[in-house]
């Protein structure tokens, strides 16, 4: 059999393209089938950031976030600020696709194809797509290895009505926001954008959307099932969250299921619990499933389940030459997760490699505001995995941080879990720079460095790095505790062997 490639990366996500840069880099012949690429993620955080800005100058000169509709859509917010939102987003979407567009790749050697494809084993294992340029029914793209980085796509709730009613996700809400369902105002070819949103909630995006939302002044309800508004996460910070977003406007009800949803006129009515709440419009963001099932993953053995593909810890599939990374294979779509599986999987594919995935010194984030970050172990697995006796817990409050009083952003608690030797297990910031701070903690706990030698940081003053370096000396101060209360247990124990003749 003739070998096309080196590896084939099938697409359709910004880590498909990011894998196809690193496979050219490390000089493999690289051939990349992209169905279509789907530029949400960075007109989310572009309206973010407008949505941010826009809560800085309302706070600035003393608004108050709107508790009632407004009566005409010239005067909501939302309508106002929406249009400069979006044409910055698209600004910004515009840079992004030049810098990492398919001509560059391209332009370095990576076969770009435009199309769809699915896999063959016989005669041969290939990847069969339909090639619709040169005429001809099919080309088999033959390789060496493949790697899976498809993505995923929202996974849609069984809830009766809704899909009678209609309702958004997380791949189509921008689109929808630009461009409308024709509902135009007047004066304006922006399309007038809804006040009242109920947001079905479960993902990090869910949190990120309905606090942007609540900033442009729409009026949001976000309904999760779950007793928190996220799993996996510290409980206080849980709680400090949600109290960040119901001061900005976002009513939340947590451990509520909905059972129904109708239209009744031009509104829909959704059914959480034992509350019917009206709303203009519905965003579901409960879950992702991967984007495989085209693929005739059956005939070339590679077993999937709902939710997610299986891999080993070298990121092989159950087919011993195709490889997957990225949300594809689950879990929640954080980008820098995504491009270090590709980085480990395509280090596997190419070189025969032994490299593992290992996901404790990965940082992840929420891009609320503040932001939430996290980096191995919270206090619970710690616990759950050492001695509760063995385990420290250093927890420092943003409002004895000098930058953060300067700056008036005193919201924020920073929490490191680590062994009484200083050895740092994880940590959870909830805070102004939180992604920064934690990108410090991830780097100390992959080069085993030890929290004493943060010591030897010294921050730039003032900076929110000081909130490290009061975890130091509250590191020091325990274990001067721990180490007092010890020697008390000593001499008490001699004093009894002493009184008793032992």
């Amino acid at each position: 059999m003739t070998i096309d490639y080196d590896v084939v990366i099938i697409g359709g996500s910004l880590t498909a393209r990011y894998a196809a840069l690193v496979a050219n880099q490390l000089q493999a012949k690289v051939a990349l089938v992209e169905p279509k690429l789907n530029y949400g993620f960075y007109y989310h955080q572009a309206i973010s950031e407008i949505g941010n800005l826009a809560q800085h100058l309302r706070e600035a000169v003393g608004l108050s976030i709107p508790t009632s509709p407004v009566e005409t859509p010239e005067k909501s917010p939302i309508s106002v600020v929406l249009p400069e939102a979006m044409l910055y987003a698209q600004g910004v979407v515009s840079n992004i696709e030049a810098q990492h567009s398919a001509a560059n790749l391209a332009a370095l050697g990576v076969d770009v194809i435009f199309d769809n494809g699915q896999f063959q084993s016989s005669p041969h294992l290939a990847f069969a797509i339909s090639d619709t340029k040169s005429g001809l029914n099919q080309r088999l793209l033959r390789s060496r290895t493949y790697l899976l980085a498809s993505g995923s796509r929202p996974a849609i709730p069984e809830i009766d009505g809704l899909s009678a009613t209609g309702y958004l996700t997380l791949s189509n809400i921008w689109q929808f926001l630009l461009y409308g369902r024709g509902k135009y105002t007047p004066n304006s070819p922006t399309p007038t954008p809804p006040k009242n949103w109920v947001i079905l909630g479960g993902v990090p995006q869910s949190i990120e959307i309905a606090q942007t939302l609540a900033r442009l002044g729409c009026h949001v309800t976000l309904v999760v099932q779950r007793s928190q508004i996220l799993p996996n996460i510290d409980p206080e910070i849980a709680q400090l969250l949600q109290a960040q977003l119901e001061v900005e406007g976002v009513r939340v009800i947590t451990q509520t299921k909905v059972t129904q949803v109708r239209r009744i006129e031009d509104k829909k009515w959704i059914q959480a619990g034992d509350q019917a709440i009206e709303t203009d419009e519905i965003l579901v963001a409960t879950g992702q499933q991967p984007n495989v099932e085209s693929l005739n993953l059956a005939a070339v053995d590679v077993k999937w389940y709902q939710r997610h593909l299986v891999v080993n810890n070298k990121l092989q599939t159950t087919n011993s030459r195709i490889y997957a990374c990225g949300d594809v294979i689950g879990g929640y779509d954080f980008i820098n997760v995504a491009q270090y599986e590709a980085r480990i999987a395509l280090n596997n594919a190419l070189f025969l490699s032994k490299s593992r995935v290992n996901y404790e010194c990965i940082p992840l984030a929420i891009f609320s505001q503040p932001m939430l970050a996290q980096v191995g172990m919270t206090e619970k697995k710690a616990k759950q995995q050492y001695h509760h006796q063995e385990v420290l817990v250093l927890q420092q409050y943003f409002k004895t941080v000098a930058a953060a009083q300067i700056r008036n952003e005193t919201t924020g608690i920073c929490k490191l879990i680590l062994l009484r030797n200083g050895e740092i297990l994880g940590a959870e910031i909830f805070g102004a720079a939180a992604g920064e701070l934690i990108n410090i903690i991830a780097l100390a706990i992959s080069q085993n460095i030890k929290i004493q030698q943060l010591e030897n940081l010294s921050p730039i003053y003032p900076s929110f790095a000081e909130i490290i370096e009061k975890s130091v000396q509250e590191w020091h101060k325990q274990k001067l505790n721990s180490n007092l209360a010890w020697q008390e247990f000593i001499e008490s124990f001699l004093h009894f062997r002493r009184d008793w003749n032992l």
